[in-house]
Parts: structure tokens; sequence; C-alpha cells
């Protein structure tokens, strides 16, 4: 889920960086070092939206360097179980797949054992690479620097929504009977039998 806060940060800058300036260096510097970042409290910090206050420089003894305090607002992404997402699967193994939403990595875990690949039974849909699942989340591990996610497809609406095998297929499929048609067209002498197979 998505938050938009405010946090402070101490930003440390180096003499040389003085000047009129000398905020804008200090939100370049801000945005670099912050955005894309984890912290297991407030999550992925996705962007930077405005910096409210820079406060008074403290010089640091010895160095030249100066601390400033920040205020900024961001949007954050954070996890939490019971929460829908829809994630691209990255990589598919015999104990499971594994699937990412955004910056989150979400591991959905395969019970039974006796479906490796995730195919139906009738073969029509199956997890692969670049397929496109919506996915529940059924448990966080956060830890000081990154989030670790545990989903399920097991229950009502959710599974594959998207999968690239089947798109191939259609559009291979799309394209044969567009052919048969171009065909049937260019091999008719009749105005009438061209109607006929208008597309």
């Amino acid at each position: 889920m998505f938050f938009h806060i405010v946090l402070e940060r101490n930003m440390q800058l180096h003499p040389r960086h003085f000047g009129p300036n000398l905020r804008d260096k200090l939100v370049t510097k801000l945005m670099k070092d912050v955005e894309g970042t984890c912290s297991g409290r407030h999550g992925f910090v996705v962007a930077i939206t405005g910096v409210d206050n820079v406060g008074k420089g403290l010089i640091r003894d010895g160095t030249g360097f100066v601390t400033f305090p920040v205020k900024y607002q961001c949007v954050v992404f954070r996890p939490f179980k019971g929460e829908i997402l829809e994630a691209a699967v990255t990589m598919v193994n015999k104990m499971g797949f594994f699937a990412e939403a955004g910056p989150v990595q979400i591991f959905v875990s395969n019970h039974s054992g006796d479906i490796p690949n995730y195919t139906t039974s009738d073969g029509s849909v199956k997890i692969q690479r670049d397929s496109e699942v919506r996915l529940k989340i059924i448990g966080t591990r956060v830890d000081a620097t990154e989030i670790f996610c545990i989903g399920t497809i097991k229950d009502d609406f959710l599974g594959v929504i998207n999968d690239p095998a089947a798109k191939l297929e259609f559009i291979c499929k799309k394209r044969e009977q567009s052919m048969v048609i171009l065909w049937k067209i260019l091999s008719c002498d009749e105005e009438e039998e061209i109607n006929k197979y208008e597309v």
C-alpha cells in the first residue's frame, strides 16, 4: 500500500557546495540518497514529493562538513498481510515462484509439490517467467533495510491475469485467420465473393 508521509533526515554537505545554490544541492543529494531505499519502519521510499524545511547547519569538528536537518514529504510503499497485489513472475522453480510488485519480491510456495510448473489440468494456463499474477500476501518479514513477503494464489479471483504464452498463441491464431481470409480474397474472381470475406 502507498502512503504519503513526512520524514526527517540529517544531510551532510561538503563546503565546496556552499553558495547561492545550497538548497538545490541539498535537495539533489537528498533525492539521490533516499529514493529507492527501504526502511523497515516506513517501507520503500518511492519518490520525494517536496522539501518542507531545511534547518540551520551544524559544522562538524575537524572535517568542515556541515550537517543540515531536512524535513521532506515522500511517497512510500509498504506491503501488509492480507493485501492483494498484482505482480510479475521473475522465476519459477519446483518449490514455487518469485514475483515482483514494484520493489517488493514475493515468494509463492507450491505446497503440494505435484505441479511444479503451475499448469492447469487442460494446459491452457501456465505460470511462467513474465506472467502477470494477482496474489495475496500472507506473511511479511521486516528487517532494518529490507521487507520480505510470502504470498498465495489459492483464493478466489487470484492467479494468472496475463499469460504471455496465451497472448502469443492468440496473436498467432488471429494472424493465421487473417492470412486465410486474405488468401481467399486474392484467389476470388468475382466481386460478390470478395464481399463475403470482409474483415
